[in-house]
């Protein structure tokens, strides 16, 4: 999520009777990556073909909520469809996710290929909706056992604590798993997370066992944003999902930021929004840069934790020489020659006629009218 210039507390009623689907992908050109050879960089016998773009039209609503700030999105091989976390923080409705159909058939996706068929509101244990400005979310997974991994950022400069929570597919909160006190943003602003800079991803391992999910950038204690001239240290953490348990920490060194803001002054970013194992112990990674006046650029990277140390025992990494994970670059989106949205979500989903798996991207619109909500789909050659 980047930031916003305006928060919105006005909470929608939660007892709404169900519309029919709706079709929510507005018209895009054509697209000269459609069908071309795969665009890839050397992300180690991966390669990306594009296959399309669907961008949801500005205030599409769904049971009387706006469908928008869609951060990250899981699949569901068993129903065909996705669910996609809205980041919506209880303000515009209570904080929820939409379940989307994506219709691939064809192996492309273009006008009409998108539908939001439900959504679903997160509840507390007590039944309750989580209560606005208290839940940040901004990913979600599906485990073996049909229960949903969310994570929130929290909120630093309100002391509301980040999370990696699990939910029921109706919404309601089972379990919660432990998130080192490293991690927890503090009144003095001394150590923690940063605001808006905490667990954006969440992505399980093939076997099914574990889940990763990482800060966007540095703790604090741990070292400085992204700049034009460095990357920042983020933490990854690995979850062992059967017995909610924290295994390890690893750091991962996010680029610098793509390009200098206009004006000077301007805001600029760049950060770890997503990680999709495809091994045990190797990921996809998504980096988002942002800069004001210039736009986003979109990375996906190969991640290799085999030679990486856990730095689980460290507080703090500042002066500490630690080994790092590995990364490679597989795409560079700026190549598919098309206007990059706030892409934060990264995700496999079914198998494209050809046989091939595919991947797909969203996009954050963060409620704002000059954006907008993108979904790119990708065939994955391996």
């Amino acid at each position: 999520m980047l930031p916003r210039l305006a928060t919105v507390v006005a909470v929608l009623a939660v007892s709404v009777p169900m519309p029919a689907a709706v079709s929510v992908a507005a018209a895009t050109p054509a697209l000269s990556g459609v069908g071309a050879p795969p665009v890839t960089g050397n992300g180690r016998d991966l390669a990306l073909d594009f296959r399309g773009e669907a961008v949801i039209q500005k205030g599409t609503s769904y049971a009387d909520t706006l469908v928008g700030g869609l951060s990250g999105l899981t699949y569901d091989e068993h129903r065909g469809v996705f669910y996609a976390i809205s980041d919506d923080r209880s303000g515009f409705a209570p904080a929820r996710f939409y379940t989307l159909r994506l219709d691939v058939a064809d192996g492309r996706l273009s006008t009409d290929d998108v539908t939001v068929i439900d959504v679903t509101f997160l509840r507390r244990p007590d039944g309750s909706t989580f209560p606005a400005g208290t839940i940040d979310p901004e990913d979600i997974a599906l485990t073996r056992e049909r229960r949903l991994l969310i994570t929130s950022e929290g909120d630093a400069g309100t002391l509301i604590d980040p999370f990696v929570r699990e939910f029921t597919l109706t919404g309601r909160q089972v379990d919660n798993f432990p998130v080192p006190t490293p991690f927890l943003p503090t009144a003095d602003a001394s150590s923690g997370i940063r605001n808006n800079l905490a667990f954006e991803s969440a992505g399980i391992t093939p076997n099914g066992r574990t889940l990763f999910t990482g800060t966007e950038n540095a703790l604090i204690q741990d070292g400085p944003l992204a700049t034009l001239d460095a990357g920042s240290p983020s933490r990854l953490l690995q979850y062992d999902i059967k017995h909610t348990r924290l295994k390890s920490q690893y750091v991962y060194r996010t680029d610098p930021v793509v390009a200098a803001p206009q004006p000077a002054s301007g805001f600029a970013t760049n950060g770890l929004v997503d990680l999709l194992p495809v091994g045990n112990r190797s990921l996809l990674a998504l980096e988002r840069s942002f800069s004001e006046g210039v736009g986003n650029s979109i990375r996906i990277y190969r991640v290799d934790l085999a030679g990486a140390q856990d730095v689980s025992r460290y507080d703090s990494l500042i002066g500490r020489t630690v080994r790092e994970a590995d990364k490679t670059l597989v795409l560079d989106l700026a190549t598919l020659g098309i206007t990059l949205d706030n892409v934060e979500g990264l995700e496999f989903g079914p198998v494209l006629p050809d046989g091939r798996r595919s991947l797909v991207l969203i996009s954050d619109d963060n409620f704002s009218d000059s954006q907008k909500t993108q979904v790119l789909l990708f065939a994955l050659d391996r």
